[in-house]
Order: structure tokens, then sequence, then C-alpha cells
């Protein structure tokens, strides 16, 4: 493990603090499960090969009683049946839109979504997905958690 490139917190501590913010208000005032928004934020982390974020989401899944099953088969979850039908629509949005630099997200993922988020849910759940994608690239870029000469 490196020492990290910046002290990003320390350089930016306001701004940081706003990523948290709406961390928290994520985590507790959106209504989404709390093991979707794990699910989400893992898989897009998984894409993204940020090690210490994928660590983490794992632990916190652990920590709200996930299945090792569940939590292994993230990478891979089309080909699971662990998943509920909204999870499937969660972490199909997650792909869609942290590899979004090949397109737009795919209206036939969007429609998945639809089926089975509300509208403000929707919203929140497009909020968890870009707020983990920007977590990664911080710590990949910049943070303590980055290995050298990767990626």
């Amino acid at each position: 493990m490196s020492e990290g490139r910046l002290k990003y917190g320390k350089l930016a501590p306001e701004g940081i603090a706003k990523m948290r913010a709406l961390e928290h208000y994520l985590n507790t005032g959106t209504g989404l499960e709390v093991s979707l928004l794990e699910l989400v934020r893992l898989r897009a982390s998984l894409m993204n090969g940020c090690k210490y974020c994928i660590d983490m989401h794992t632990a916190e899944l652990r920590k709200h009683n996930e299945t090792e099953e569940r939590i292994a088969s993230v990478a891979e979850w089309r080909g699971s049946a662990a998943y509920t039908e909204r999870e499937r629509a969660a972490l199909g949005w997650a792909e869609a839109l942290t590899n979004i630099q090949n397109g737009h997200a795919p209206d036939a993922v969007y429609d998945a979504v639809r089926t089975h988020f509300s509208d403000v849910e929707t919203v929140n759940l497009t909020l968890a997905v870009t707020t983990i994608n920007a977590w990664n690239r911080i710590a990949i870029s910049l943070g303590e958690h980055t290995e050298r000469g990767k990626g």
C-alpha cells in the first residue's frame, strides 16, 4: 500500500464533508434498502477496481448479514438466482451508469429500473451510483489506498 498522492480530506475538507453529507442522506433519508445500496456500491467498485471500496462495501454487506453467496456473486449477478428483480434492476443500472463512456444508459436498463423503483427512488439510486463512482475515482487517483502502477 502506498502513502497516497494527496491528503484530499485535509486539502478540501469542505468538499469531502459535502460528499459525506450526501452519503449520510443516501444511507438514512431515502428509504432505499441498506443491502441494495451496498450491493450497488460493491458492483461499481468492482468495475472500477477500487480495492479499498471493494473491501469496505464487502465488510458493510457482512455487517448487515448478507450471505457470502450474494456478496461473492455481485460481479456475475446476471448468472445468479440470489438477487431479487429489484436488486437486479439496481445492479444493471449501476453497471450502465458506471460504464457510461461507451454511450448513454440504455433505455432497456432504465425501463427495468422504472419498473421496480418510484420516481424519487430512481433519482436516489442514481445519486448512490454516481456518488460511489466519485469516491472510487478519488480513492484510485488521489487516495492513500492507491496501488501505484495499477490501472
